[in-house]
């Protein structure tokens, strides 16, 4: 069961996994070694599932969003291995979520430039055949957190 501390602890390194240790030590009240024990006991616990580095999308050439939202005629088991596959093989696309209602998939795709995504598009369409796909243009990020509450843990 987590605390007060491992919460913040837990916060602090969501905001910045490169903050010392000392420094998250003073601000959760804690020596040092003792906030690097909370730390490792975090990791071994599986709260800290793995430390990323967030890269600037405009710097790398990235700066385009399109949502695309697919229907499928197809919910065999080797359908399904067939599209994981296939959107597992285009680093484009950055997020694949499974929908209740209408429609069955909504994939995030990453592109240097609009025109970019239909080089994506022929890829996905070549490896699996879909039903129908929409493509969903992103205007502005209103919100893009990359860390969780951790009120609930």
């Amino acid at each position: 069961m987590l605390d007060d501390r491992d919460r913040k602890i837990l916060s602090l390194l969501q905001a910045d996994a490169e903050v010392p240790v000392a420094q998250i030590a003073e601000t959760v009240a804690l020596s040092a070694s003792a906030c690097s024990r909370r730390i490792a006991r975090l990791k071994e616990d599986g709260y800290i599932a793995r430390t990323l580095v967030e890269l600037d999308r405009h710097k790398i050439g990235l700066p385009t969003t399109v949502f695309v939202i697919v229907r499928t005629g197809s919910h065999a088991a080797d359908w399904l291995e067939q599209f994981h596959a296939a959107v597992g093989a285009i680093p484009e696309i950055v997020e694949v979520h499974r929908l209740t209602g209408n429609f069955d998939y909504i994939l995030k795709i990453v592109l240097p430039d609009v025109e970019h995504y239909d080089v994506v598009y022929k890829q996905l369409v070549s490896r699996i055949e879909l039903f129908d796909m929409s493509a969903y243009i992103s205007m502005e990020t209103v919100k893009a957190v990359q860390g969780l509450p951790t009120n609930y843990a």
